[in-house]
């Protein structure tokens, strides 16, 4: 079942009582990478495994996202500057026992590619949050995988 989730801003980066950092470096320019996460929506789809479903909402302002095993997502777009950061926080999933969550996608330059640093935000009831605690190494080879092979597609790209 849906349900609505509370609303959060960007501090919430910092002050969840769950947060999952992740970081790796890839060639693609932080232009390309932002195109790919910001502008390019439907694409996660070719690069990011556990995603079944993208489709910005709202004019770009949200997405609706569906994940593999089910779980789904009503996002609003928080930040979106170019080149450097793409964060959203989800307003409605099905994901039981959730009560926040915000993502943020910060970009910084190093050398001629980029540093993709992934902040995955959250609170929940306490079950939820041991779960994301236990989850942790997986979801850091989720993000390793999509971050690779978003890297890959971007190279193809002219």
């Amino acid at each position: 079942m849906a349900r609505r989730l509370r609303p959060v801003g960007l501090d919430f980066v910092e002050t969840a009582p769950v947060r999952l950092v992740f970081a790796r470096e890839v060639a693609a320019a932080p232009d390309a990478v932002f195109r790919a996460l910001a502008e390019d929506v439907p694409g996660w789809t070719a690069w990011f495994s556990a995603v079944t479903f993208a489709r910005p909402i709202g004019e770009g302002a949200g997405r609706e996202i569906r994940l593999r095993g089910g779980a789904r997502f009503v996002e609003t777009v928080l930040a979106a500057e170019r080149s450097e950061v793409y964060a959203y926080r989800v307003d409605v999933t099905n994901v039981p026992g959730a009560r926040a969550m915000l993502e943020e996608w910060r970009l910084t330059p190093a050398g001629t590619g980029t540093r993709v640093r992934w902040t995955f935000a959250a609170d929940g009831t306490a079950p939820f949050r041991f779960v994301l605690d236990r989850a942790r190494p997986g979801l850091g080879r989720a993000f390793r995988s999509a971050v690779t092979s978003l890297d890959r597609r971007l190279r193809r790209r002219p």
